[in-house]
């Protein structure tokens, strides 16, 4: 007889247990051994967290091992079990590993591979090809696309968080998380109140301080004590929660019509505007996209309106960011006048306000949502689809989406659905936001989600003309420090760029994001197809870095990035390239922290200790 050590380990989720019976088949290639109970006399089995040892005996040898089939069998009543790993030890004493991270539900039978990365082509046997093919073919009918608007990219074909397929919902501790976060924002925020505060006409300036009642930290704190000057508007632009619309002005648009005599006061280097702008010391923020865009009208009870401002900035002597003119729309006239810093101080303050309001529907609906959120769950469709659980760029990407498609499911089901919070607290809300969405993704294009061209773009690439623009610096380091892993790991298995054009599975996986989920836009220029490793190399550290740090950037983050908790990779040059990486991120999170020290605005929201894997983690 030989003997084979079947070691399982449970998840520790909530009920991650299970108290079904189950059964295991090991497939080698000379035969498999016969279906095996696992069970111990007078223990529970598979309880949350636990790892388990079997013994499984056959007659004769199973000559390499390739694969293990798991199936759970209802023992009183049908019991979720989660699965993180096996771990084979074979007579001779080595062990093979099978990564799981999966969910059984009902009667169910999940068929492993072992733990080493494969490309297609690489795969020999008609058993593992077969393996393979039953894998994709099962994904492309469990992960179908939806259009959930026009105009938008694709999302999943699920209307509810408890349609999706079992292994990429909430667990019930992420679910619980979602509902207690949200909770808590509503108590921390005071969100009746502060409704009701907008459903009626404000006495005061001070009514701002009752929305920051319950968050006592530093920053915010010293915002609420300087938020109406214009320092820290400018510096907003730079470093706040949506870093991505100020840009150089090179010229001034006609629509825009500024005079020398309207800011020379504001001007410090004895230069005419024009002068300014050859030197590069102007900058503007044109929210040109809000234009049409129909305000929230869900209450008849409260007229909402939206403006698209137009707001230029100087670059003074000290380098800091300054508002010097704004405008409310986009058409000048006599209706649409350019306020100034020399205006009455509550017209000046009200017409920034006004962009502060743009603003915050442009981060909220444009640079999150789509950006971010609606963007990495085209890149997770597409992966599920065509990428098996054993192909290298899957087990790269799969930290990285984890989630997403359950908490983009949640918004559209209680956020941006009608009737959601967005008609309830936003400007956009009632229809605005879809309209604001369809519009940007005409402008969306993939060279728009490289960071380095995201900045360059704008014109602010540049550290010595703004050293402040702490976003851009941290994103800078992030970003080349993730390219670097990703070029690591892309160079393990892809030994030149005839194989990557060889690899079909991760050609179907580019096409099948520009050609479904970005439904074949003209304008998006995403590509249908990688022919060198270095455009792999890109396209996946944008993947990566939308999902993880721009997210962040955006969003305020939490910690994980370059964390990789659950180990689809068991290669060594992978744990390597995965160390590094790690190191990396240490020292650029240490010369932040160095930078920060004595400031009274820390910028940490691409600090990678503060940068979350995916969107929803």
């Amino acid at each position: 007889m030989f003997s084979y050590t079947v070691t399982i380990a449970t998840g520790n989720q909530w009920f991650a247990g299970t108290d079904d019976y189950i059964y295991i088949t090991l497939v080698g290639t000379e035969q498999c051994s016969e279906r095996t109970l696992l069970d111990k006399p007078l223990y529970n089995d598979f309880e949350r967290g636990a790892v388990d040892s079997y013994d499984v005996r056959v007659g004769e040898d199973l000559g390499e091992l390739v694969l293990v089939k798991i199936e759970k069998k209802k023992y009183w009543m049908h019991d979720d079990w989660y699965c993180k790993y096996i771990t084979v030890k074979n007579p001779s004493g080595d062990y093979v590993e099978f990564p799981c991270f999966r969910w059984l539900v009902d009667d169910k039978e999940v068929v492993l591979r072992d733990g080493r990365a494969h490309l297609p082509q690489d795969d020999k046997t008609g058993v593992v090809k077969q393996h393979r093919q039953r894998e994709l073919d099962f994904r492309r009918k469990t992960y179908r696309w939806k259009e959930w608007q026009p105009g938008f990219p694709m999302s999943i074909d699920a209307n509810r968080h408890k349609d999706l397929p079992r292994d990429i919902q909430f667990d019930s501790e992420k679910g619980v998380d979602f509902v207690l976060n949200y909770s808590k924002a509503i108590e921390n925020l005071f969100v009746n109140q502060f409704m009701h505060m907008f459903q009626s006409s404000w006495s005061d300036f001070a009514d701002f301080e009752k929305i920051f009642v319950r968050i006592k930290n530093t920053i915010s704190e010293y915002v609420m004590q300087h938020w109406k000057e214009d320092f820290m508007f400018g510096y907003q632009f730079l470093n706040g929660c949506n870093p991505v619309m100020i840009q150089k002005c090179t010229k001034l648009p006609d629509k825009f019509p500024v005079t020398h005599e309207m800011v020379s006061v504001s001007l410090e280097r004895e230069l005419t505007l024009e002068q300014e702008i050859e030197a590069g010391n102007i900058y503007i923020a044109d929210y040109e996209i809000l234009e049409g865009i129909t305000p929230n009208c869900t209450d008849p009870c409260t007229l909402q309106f939206l403006a698209a401002p137009i707001c230029l900035l100087y670059k003074n002597a000290q380098k800091k960011i300054l508002p010097i003119a704004i405008q409310l729309g986009q058409t000048p006239g006599k209706n649409t006048p350019i306020f100034l810093p020399t205006d009455g101080q509550y017209d000046w303050l009200l017409a920034k306000i006004w962009v502060r309001s743009a603003d915050f529907q442009h981060h909220q609906t444009i640079t999150h949502l789509l950006k971010t959120h609606l963007m990495t769950e085209v890149f997770a469709i597409a992966m599920y689809r065509q990428l098996p659980a054993v192909h290298p760029v899957y087990k790269l990407l799969v930290p990285h989406i984890r989630f997403t498609i359950a908490i983009n499911t949640k918004a559209r089901e209680q956020l941006i659905c009608e009737c959601g919070i967005f008609d309830k607290a936003n400007a956009t809300g009632g229809g605005g936001h879809v309209q604001l969405v369809q519009k940007a993704m005409k402008s969306l294009t993939f060279r728009s989600l490289c960071f380095p061209d995201m900045i360059k773009s704008r014109g602010m690439e540049s550290k010595e003309e703004l050293p402040t623009y702490f976003y851009r610096d941290d994103g800078y380091r992030v970003w080349e420090a993730t390219k670097s892993f990703v070029s690591d790991v892309v160079q393990i298995y892809y030994t030149s760029d005839e194989k990557l054009q060889g690899d079909e599975e991760v050609q179907a996986f580019v096409k099948d994001v520009c050609s479904f989920g970005m439904q074949d836009f003209d304008h998006c220029e995403f590509p249908k197809s990688v022919k060198s490793r270095e455009e792999l190399i890109e396209y996946l550290t944008v993947i990566v870095f939308t999902a993880s740090a721009q997210h962040a950037a955006v969003n305020f983050g939490q910690l994980y990035l370059g964390m990789y908790p659950d180990e689809h990779f068991i290669e060594k040059p992978v744990k390597a390239a995965m160390e590094k990486f790690r190191k990396q991120l240490a020292e650029i999170t240490r010369s932040i922290k160095i930078r920060n020290e004595g400031k009274k605005l820390p910028y940490y929201n691409m600090s990678p200790d503060k940068i979350p894997n995916s969107v929803a983690v």
